[in-house]
């Protein structure tokens, strides 16, 4: 059986520079924005909160995430004491809808020297197979560029849906080249314009810089999940049983 990840794409909003929202099959520009309750600029961790309010099978689910990072960087969690996980370029890890959770990525190249620290609010989960969740995660990918812009002293947000399967291209990641993104007009809140593509499911915030003192209580710790080659190293096994 042919394995198939969830389709994913992002929309990110740059604080300090105005872009340019592409045209997509799958988003109008001329189609009348809808409600939204929950605006991208309310508080981090707000809403991802009020999400638990409207019910479902959200409470107490670990939701799988994989950081993805360019070659030659590093991320890894951290928690009231630091560091919980090993640096590497991909981290997969286990999330909670309504928490904020706090990450530390280095080794921007020509600015090794800045320590950038990336916030994910989860705000909304996927339906995996059941046993197999952690062979679909919600993919995160931090590029270079937002990297660089963070250390450089601008603000990114990214919004990660997963897309709407009556309008998705049948085409995936590794097809396209990696995650597929856009960036948002001056004035447009991408948690709306990720809607009209999709059902939003994270939030990636970047620009928060080392200043030499952790803010500790108002991030959760997240739980490290096995990596890909881990499960396929499993599922493999067990295979052979």
């Amino acid at each position: 059986m042919r394995k198939q990840g969830l389709a994913a794409g992002s929309v990110m909003l740059m604080a300090t520079l105005g872009g340019l929202l592409l045209s997509t099959p799958q988003c109008s520009v001329a189609q009348t924005p809808k409600h939204w309750l929950h605006a991208g600029a309310m508080p981090p961790g707000a809403i991802g909160s009020q999400r638990l309010l409207r019910g479902g099978p959200l409470h107490g689910y670990n939701q799988p995430v994989e950081l993805r990072m360019p070659s030659g960087t590093s991320i890894a969690a951290t928690g009231a004491h630091g560091e919980t996980t090993a640096r590497s370029e991909s981290l997969k890890v286990g999330l909670l809808v309504g928490q904020l959770y706090r990450f530390r990525a280095e080794g921007v190249p020509g600015l090794e020297e800045v320590t950038v620290y990336p916030t994910v609010e989860l705000i909304d989960r996927t339906y995996p197979p059941y046993g197999r969740e952690t062979e679909f995660p919600i993919a995160i990918e931090l590029t270079l560029q937002d990297l660089r812009l963070a250390a450089e002293g601008a603000f990114v947000t990214r919004v990660v849906y997963v897309e709407d399967p009556k309008t998705a291209l049948p085409v995936s990641e590794k097809e396209a080249g990696g995650q597929q993104w856009f960036e948002a007009r001056p004035g447009d809140d991408p948690l709306v314009l990720a809607d009209q593509l999709g059902r939003p499911v994270a939030i990636l915030r970047i620009g928060a810089r080392d200043t030499g003192v952790l803010a500790n209580g108002c991030y959760a710790t997240p739980t490290p999940l096995a990596s890909s080659t881990k499960d396929s190293a499993l599922r493999q096994a067990s295979a052979a049983d």
